[in-house]
């Protein structure tokens, strides 16, 4: 098992390559299976969920006709929550009479999608769905929050690597880190 530190915190593996990979497939599969028929809007949001959103698409492959976009949004500082959602690129895509999914790298207490998933309908989306490699069900606070499709469910760990950082950092590891206690 890997470990690394950062930041004071030590961190051991919880997700290998090989299992996010297997996790990727797996939401792929369902969301090409829903939108076989359909041309959805994958808006993606940054900075976490980039590196999901490219394994998905490649995942995806060309079974479904689809876009993506980027929106970037923040309600975190270090370990912890702001409480409010500060949209820092808006979305430039139109959305409306679209069907949209949301990509996400992680859900915990929900507000981010909450928000964002209001923010598409009332732009007019036909259909907002969200898929995350992450989902946090003892942390949702927002009950419409909770993902459409679940890379994995975790407890209440702080996790960094494939994608989700701490202040930043360690977005660029190719598997996914638990802080251990």
């Amino acid at each position: 098992m890997r470990c690394i530190d950062e930041q004071g915190y030590h961190f051991e593996e919880w997700l290998t390559p090989a299992e996010i990979a297997g996790d990727v497939k797996q939401v792929a599969d369902r969301i090409r299976a829903d939108y076989r028929d359909k041309e959805p809007l994958f808006v993606v949001v940054l900075n976490g969920a980039f590196v999901f959103a490219s394994d998905l698409m490649r995942a995806i492959g060309d079974d479904i006709r689809c876009e993506v976009t980027f929106i970037r949004v923040s309600s975190y500082f270090g370990m912890a929550t702001t409480g409010r959602l500060e949209f820092i690129v808006p979305l430039q895509q139109v959305v409306d009479q679209r069907d949209v999914i949301i990509v996400e790298d992680i859900v915990d207490s929900g507000l981010t999608i909450h928000q964002l998933k209001a923010h598409m309908r009332g732009l007019g989306a036909s259909s907002v769905k969200v898929a995350s490699m992450l989902f946090k069900p003892s942390k949702l606070e927002y009950p419409d929050a909770k993902p459409d499709y679940v890379g994995r469910e975790i407890s209440e760990e702080f996790v960094i690597g494939y994608g989700l950082d701490f202040d930043g950092f360690c977005r660029n590891l190719d598997a996914i880190y638990k802080v251990k206690k």
